[in-house]
C-alpha cells in the first residue's frame, strides 16, 4: 500500500493569525508503511508561511498507480522495468509497492498547493512516460478497470512476510489509494490531532472514490478499494489516543496478537508516523486527476491547521461512536458524492452534500490563513459539476471496458 519515507523541511513560523509566537521549527513529511520495504528518503527543503509553533503548514502526496498492458488494457506485471526507466530526476521520488503491478510517487515536501501540483505532475510523467517505454499505460484508478491473470508480489523479506501473513487477502490487491502527509512539531501533536480529524475521514473518502469496478464488473460501490480494505485487521477510522505512547501500546498488542506484521503497520484511514512528527491521512482512493490530488493535500492541510488552533485554545478531539464511524466509512464507499452520508458527530444519516458543507466550513478560516479558499472552492465546484472519479469511470464504461481504460489514463496524464 505505501512506502516508508521520510521528508524533512525547516518551516519558520511567522506568527500567525491564531498563534501569535515567532519561532524556527522543524518538520517532516513521511510515509508511513502498511506494504513497505523499510526504505527512508533524506531532506529536502520547504518554505516558511504563516503557521502555528505546533506544525501544520509543510505537506506531501504519495499517489499509487496500476500499469496496464497497451493491447489488451489490463494489468501487468512491469514495475520492475517502469521503476528502472523512471530513476531519479524532477521532484519526490518513485517506488515500488506490493504487487508487481503497481508503481507509486512520493512528492517532497511542499508548502503550498502550487507546488503540490508541480511535483504531483511530475512524478505523474515520469511514471507514465516510463509506462509508455515498456509499453504500458499509467492508470490512476483505485482498483483497475480491467484485471491482468498474471498479479505477482513484490520481491522482499517484508512483502514476502506480508503475503504469508494476509494469503488470499493480499494475492490479488491492486488497491491504490492516495496519502496525504502534514508536519507538526511532535508525535504527541500528531495523537492529538488524529483525534481531530475522525470525523471528517468518512467526507475525504466520499470526495475522492474512484475505484467502481472489480474483475471487471460494476461492483455499485465508489470506493471498492475501502471494502477490500476492510478485510485487514485494524481498519478504519482509528480509536481515540491519549498520547503517542498509548498509539504505539495499542499498535504493538496488535503485533503481538499476530495480526500486524511490525509495529511499522497500521491500516487505520489517519495515524502518526512511528519515526517522524507527522499526521496521515490515507482515507482517500488515488485520484483520477492532478486536481484531484491536490484538493485532497488542500482540505488535509486545513483539516490539521483546524485542528492546531483549536488545541490552541484548549479543545480536544471529539468522541465518537466507533460503529456510527464504521457506518459513515461504508456508506462514503458506497455512494460517494451522489447518496446519502452518515454525520459521525450527530450519528444519523445526512446527504453527502451537507456533510461536505460542513466539512468546509469547519475549515475555511484555515483556507483563508494559507491563501487556499479560491482553489479549493474552484475545485469542489467543478468536482461536483464533472462527478468523482468513480462516476465518470461509470460514464466512460458506457462505451466499452477498452474505452474506460483509456479514459483512466487520459484522465491520469491530464495536467488538470
Amino acid at each position: 500500500m505505501d512506502q516508508n519515507r521520510g521528508h524533512g523541511t525547516a518551516v519558520t513560523a511567522q506568527g500567525p493569525r491564531r498563534s501569535a509566537t515567532s519561532v524556527g521549527s522543524a518538520s517532516q513529511v513521511a510515509g508511513e508503511p502498511a506494504f513497505a520495504d523499510g526504505r527512508s528518503e533524506g531532506p529536502e527543503s520547504g518554505r516558511g508561511v504563516r503557521v502555528s509553533e505546533r506544525g501544520g503548514v509543510t505537506m506531501g502526496v504519495e499517489e499509487e498507480f496500476l500499469l496496464a498492458d497497451r493491447a489488451t488494457r489490463r494489468t501487468a506485471p512491469r514495475a520492475p522495468a517502469v521503476l528502472a526507466r523512471a530513476g531519479a530526476g524532477g521532484p519526490g521520488h518513485v517506488h515500488a509497492e506490493l504487487l508487481t503491478s503497481q508503481v507509486e510517487t512520493s512528492t517532497g515536501v511542499c508548502g503550498d498547493l502550487d507546488e503540490v501540483r508541480e511535483h504531483v505532475l511530475s512524478g505523474r510523467g515520469r511514471l507514465g512516460e516510463a509506462a509508455r517505454e515498456e509499453d504500458c499505460l499509467l492508470l490512476a484508478s483505485g482498483m483497475p478497470p480491467l484485471p491482468g491473470p498474471d498479479v505477482r508480489n513484490t520481491t522482499g523479506a517484508r512483502f514476502d512476510s506480508i503475503a504469508d501473513r494476509y494469503r488470499a487477502v493480499v494475492e490479488d490487491y491492486e488497491s491504490c489509494g492516495l496519502h496525504v502527509h502534514v508536519g507538526v512539531s511532535d508525535r504527541d501533536t500528531a495523537i492529538a490531532v488524529v483525534n481531530h480529524l475522525r470525523p471528517w475521514l468518512p467526507t475525504l473518502l466520499a470526495l475522492s472514490v474512484n475505484s467502481p469496478f472489480a474483475g471487471g464488473r460494476d461492483t455499485g460501490y465508489g470506493s471498492w478499494r475501502v471494502l477490500r480494505q476492510s478485510a485487514f485487521p485494524g481498519f478504519g477510522v482509528p480509536p481515540r489516543f491519549g498520547s503517542a505512547a498509548e498509539y504505539d501500546a495499542e499498535v504493538s498488542r496488535l503485533v503481538d496478537c499476530g495480526v500486524l506484521v511490525d509495529p511499522r503497520m497500521s491500516f487505520w484511514l489517519v495515524r502518526p508516523s512511528s519515526a517522524f512528527p507527522t499526521v496521515e491521512v490515507r482515507a482517500a482512493d488515488t485520484a483520477l486527476t492532478v486536481d484531484g490530488a491536490v484538493l485532497q493535500a488542500g482540505l488535509t492541510r486545513a483539516l490539521v491547521r483546524t485542528a492546531l488552533a483549536d488545541l490552541d485554545r484548549g479543545v480536544e478531539g471529539p468522541e465518537i461512536d466507533a460503529q456510527v464511524a464504521a457506518a459513515a466509512v461504508w456508506s462514503a464507499a458506497r455512494h460517494g458524492m451522489t447518496g446519502p452520508g452518515v454525520d459521525v458527530l450527530l450519528g444519523r444519516a445526512a446527504p453527502a452534500e451537507d456533510l461536505l458543507a460542513g466539512l468546509f466550513g469547519h475549515v475555511r478560516e484555515a483556507l483563508e490563513d494559507t491563501g487556499d479558499d479560491t482553489l479549493v472552492r474552484r475545485l469542489l465546484k467543478e468536482l461536483l459539476a464533472d462527478g468523482t472519479g468513480a462516476e465518470r469511470q461509470r460514464q466512460a464504461a458506457g462505451r466499452g471496458r477498452t474505452a474506460l481504460v483509456d479514459f483512466v489514463a487520459e484522465a491520469t496524464a491530464s495536467r488538470a
